[in-house]
Formats: structure tokens, sequence, C-alpha cells
């Protein structure tokens, strides 16, 4: 274990990119681009983790009588994640027991633990680099066409931290940590919600509340897997050739669970004649926790080729209850 704090720090960032090197984490990202599966890596490990309604605890680690891993029920999927992450970090390095609580998410990166110990410290500092690596938030803002001024737009800032499967406030935070952004930005940020964002997507359609996000998806997701929560909604916002006739047809998302709450067109240039429209939807999961859905831009009278098309692996399984992680259930139903 490390005697001080930034050789706790270094150690852990160390031992997080080895994992990722051995695990193939940057080829899966590149080959579908999500969140880094933080309860696979742990099933890939063969380490035991199960989740429990925990009280006063976010996790544990335990390491007798075999290593394992107890991630509580009652936090979002993206507190769930981070606390995995850190228990996975104990794990790694060979740890004594840990029970973490809230200040699992307050101390890094911030100060040496008070004990003296850095046990914590290196847990810590391997949770923020294994769950977000610079390279996976430049791997999505290449993907999407972001700039690194783009990142001082607190909506552009919500969309990375769903894709990267972290809270809004934490992806701030990191994206101070790698200098990508300047704290006063960060700040300029934290003072905007995620709910003013949410509601801006959502224009004029006012869910039930607004714990839930809001995914905006426009071509550039294609391939991309999703790993989101079961009150998610979607915004689809894609480029229409109406004018050459081809069409978004979206029967393959509602036969796959999806309803359509709102549907539009918008002009891209009222000035221009034969241009693209923006065809805008908004989509709420019914009946469907995982799959896949493609949709498709074609003519209706000539199908095949289609002009474009947005393909999605999904997982709307969250918050991880009660049991088994989704990664593990994916497997049992995959071996089934």
């Amino acid at each position: 274990m490390a005697t001080n704090y930034a050789s706790a720090v270094r150690n852990g960032a160390m031992e997080a990119g080895r994992l990722h090197r051995t695990l193939g984490s940057r080829e899966l990202i590149e080959r579908q681009a999500g969140a880094i599966d933080v309860f696979g890596a742990i099933l890939g490990l063969d380490v035991p983790l199960l989740f429990r309604p925990l009280k006063g605890l976010l996790g544990a680690f335990m390491n007798e009588p075999i290593p394992g891993i107890l991630i509580t029920t009652e936090r979002s999927m993206s507190i769930q994640r981070f606390t995995a992450a850190h228990e996975l970090g104990h794990f790694s390095f060979d740890h004594q027991p840990s029970l973490d609580d809230e200040t699992v998410l307050r101390r890094m990166p911030n100060s040496p633990e008070p004990t003296g110990q850095f046990q914590e410290t290196e847990a810590d500092a391997f949770a923020v680099a294994f769950m977000l690596p610079k390279w996976l938030i430049l791997t999505h803002c290449s993907r999407q066409g972001w700039q690194i001024s783009d990142l001082h737009d607190p909506h552009v800032v919500y969309q990375l931290s769903l894709r990267i499967g972290a809270s809004y406030e934490a992806t701030c935070r990191t994206l101070v940590r790698y200098r990508l952004i300047s704290p006063g930005d960060m700040e300029r940020l934290r003072k905007v919600t995620p709910r003013s964002l949410k509601t801006n997507l959502l224009m004029d359609f006012e869910p039930e509340d607004y714990h839930r996000d809001v995914w905006l998806l426009t071509e550039r997701d294609e391939g991309m897997r999703i790993d989101g929560s079961r009150n998610d909604l979607f915004v689809l916002r894609l480029k229409e050739h109406s004018s050459g006739g081809f069409v978004w047809n979206f029967d393959q998302l509602v036969a796959s669970g999806f309803a359509i709450v709102r549907d539009v067109r918008e002009e891209v240039d009222s000035d221009g004649v034969g241009n693209p429209v923006v065809r805008q939807i908004t989509a709420a999961p019914e009946a469907a926790p995982r799959g896949q859905f493609q949709i498709k831009e074609y003519r209706p009278w000539q199908p095949l080729p289609p002009l474009s098309q947005l393909t999605l692996d999904y997982d709307l399984t969250g918050p991880e209850q009660e049991g088994l992680s989704r990664a593990e259930r994916r497997r049992l139903l995959e071996a089934a």
C-alpha cells in the first residue's frame, strides 16, 4: 500500500490503466460506444457482486472467506457504478475489508485520509481512472463532433455524462481534473440544473417527474450501447430528406416497446427550397427493458437501401435492483 497521498493517487491510476489493458476496454468502446462496463469487469474477474438495500452504506468490500462486493440498491445507477468501481479498486489492491459510505463521493480528489492510511485514496483514484478515463471522454467527443470549446456548454456536458455513465456534477469535476475546462468553467456549469437542460430538450412535453434522464440521440449515435434506467426518455433529432421522398420509419421502435409521445418536423433553412428538415420525436419506454432497435430513413415505395439508419442496443433496467448485476443477468440470458 502507498505511504503518501501522491503515490496512492498514482498507484490507483496506474492499476486502472493496467486493468483496462487486460480487459481490452478501449477496443470494446471503439467497437460499440458507451460507458465502461464496471459490473461486467467485476464479473469478468470472477468477483461475486450482489446488490442489497444497504442502510447507511453505498457499498462494501469483503475478503473473507473469499473476496466479494456489495452495492446498495438505494441510489442512482451512476452512484452504483462509481461505488462498484471503488470496491473493484479495493479488490485489485488486495485491500483490507472496507465499509464505504457517502464520503466515497466527496473525497476524491481532496486531501489525504485523516488516519494516515491510504487504502481509500488508492481505491478512490482507481475508481475515477477506471470509470472515467480521459480517453473515454475524448472518444465520445470525437464521435459526436464536439470540440474542447463545446465542453463549456452545459447541454453538451449533460449528454456526455449520460454516455460515460456518470452524474452531471461528477462529469464537470472530471473535466477539470483532466484540464479540459477550468475550475471557473466548472462553477458556471454547476449553476445550470439538469432539470433545466431536460426541460429544454423536451420542449412542450411534460413528464410526470424530472428525476429521469433525457437522452438526445442523432445519427452520430449509430451503433451505440445505452445503459440507462427504466424511466429514461429519448429525444431523437434526425435529419430527414423529405423533399426527396425519404422519411424515417419508427415502426420497429414502437414494436420494441417504446411509445412516441411527441413528433414534430422543423425546417433547417426556411429560405431554402428542397432542404432537409429535422425530424424530432420523443420516445418513452413502456415495455422495453433491454434489446435493440433499428430505425431507417428510406422511401416507402423503395425501402432498400436506406439513406440513413440508427441502430442502438439498450439496457434500461437500472438502477440495479436487489440480486445480480445486469452484466450477470445478460450472461445468464445468453447462456440459456
